[in-house]
């Protein structure tokens, strides 16, 4: 393999926090054990080395912490963990180090070790203080904006590679361009809006945080009007799925496996060594093994391949959409059985998207590609 992508779970779905829309919290509570644990050094080394005896030479291998909250499993943890990849690493292979966090536990300790190992770094902020505080609250019921806002400040103050995960539930939903200028003040020049999910067999749209089609759909045209305005004033902000549009339209290929017609891009593991296919399957059915089976094993297996396939069999209505090439079905955890078959729940939502957005994105994309010094149109 050229590339080997983990997504690594040390401290399972184990969290300081009490997001109400959380769907790690909600995926664990459909396995028949819930928490994995801690994950020890000696599942580590097994990762590690399982890691590096899949990738090609001159490959590379990403070392992805998520949760739960990964922080929880301590900063000597990360610290032996990154000590034993750079160990055993055979010589040749390019390591990349990744964290995302809720951003409680981040100190100045924590701030420098990131910055030193060049950990890119995503905190999780929903928008301002009262968005952000109305589902994102610490155990004890506590809001927690004041403190993520200032871990933050703490990993640009250090040197750390930071951006932002926003969540777009059915609050930051009612106020696009609040919740634009909102992040956009925190300095990190990056911005990733990812939907909300209604819990799994739940009827979508019935949760007081459930964010509905025509509400998304209306938050990325509000945001785009920000965003295009910040481009067109020489002010580059980094919204990752706007830049993924520009980058397809210029021919090239998008950064998340939403919109790059497969899943199968990377695996995740577990605090126990168990892998899954995806964060968003983390479940007893689709548990493909062990990490001691090997990632390569575990890639080529008989359920990774179903998983993969079932990925390239589309809702029936990507046949004949005009902008199937933009959005390529999108995440199947948002296919849902509409009166017409499987459908893409945001479907409306992006389809929205790129009538609003479309004209003026190719506008960037022309400027993008005079810049590089290629041809016109």
């Amino acid at each position: 393999m050229k590339n080997v992508s983990l997504l690594i779970k040390p401290a399972s779905g184990l969290c300081d926090m009490r997001c109400a829309y959380c769907f790690y919290a909600d995926e664990t509570e459909h396995r028949q054990e819930k928490n994995k644990g801690m994950m020890t050094l000696k599942t580590a080394e097994k990762l590690i080395d399982s890691a590096f005896s899949s990738v090609e030479k001159r490959g590379s291998v990403t070392f992805s912490f998520q949760g739960g909250e990964p922080t929880l499993a301590g900063l000597d943890f990360f610290r032996s963990f990154v000590e034993m990849a750079q160990a055993r690493n055979p010589g040749g292979v390019t390591v990349q180090w990744g964290l995302q966090t809720n951003g409680l536990r981040l100190n100045e300790e924590w701030a420098a070790f990131l910055a030193r190992q060049r950990f890119l770094t995503g905190v999780s902020i929903d928008g301002d203080l009262s968005s952000h505080d109305a589902f994102r609250r610490d155990a004890q019921g506590q809001g927690t904006y004041g403190r993520v806002k200032e871990h933050l400040a703490l990993l640009r103050e250090k040197g750390a590679e930071a951006n932002i995960l926003c969540v777009v539930n059915s609050l930051t939903a009612r106020s696009p361009k609040k919740t634009y200028r909102a992040l956009k003040a925190l300095n990190t020049g990056f911005l990733q809006f990812i939907p909300c999910l209604d819990p799994l067999g739940a009827a979508r749209g019935k949760m007081k945080w459930s964010l509905t089609p025509e509400a998304y759909g209306q938050f990325l045209c509000g945001v785009f009007d920000e965003w295009f305005q910040d481009w067109r004033a020489g002010r580059y902000v980094s919204v990752r799925l706007f830049d993924d549009l520009v980058h397809m339209a210029l021919g090239q290929p998008p950064s998340t496996c939403a919109s790059c017609g497969q899943c199968g891009g990377y695996l995740v593991v577990e605090a126990d060594g168990s892998v899954y296919p995806c964060d968003f399957y983390a479940l007893d059915e689709w548990r493909l093994g062990s990490v001691e089976e090997g990632i390569s094993a575990l890639m080529a297996c008989e359920k990774m391949r179903a998983f993969i396939q079932r990925s390239r069999s589309k809702p029936a209505a990507c046949a004949d959409c005009a902008f199937f090439p933009l959005c390529r079905g999108g995440c199947p955890r948002d296919w849902v059985q509409g009166a017409g078959g499987e459908e893409n729940y945001f479907c409306r939502s992006f389809t929205a998207l790129f009538r609003y957005a479309w004209p003026r994105l190719l506008q960037i994309a022309q400027a993008e590609r005079l810049a590089m010094g290629g041809p016109r149109g």
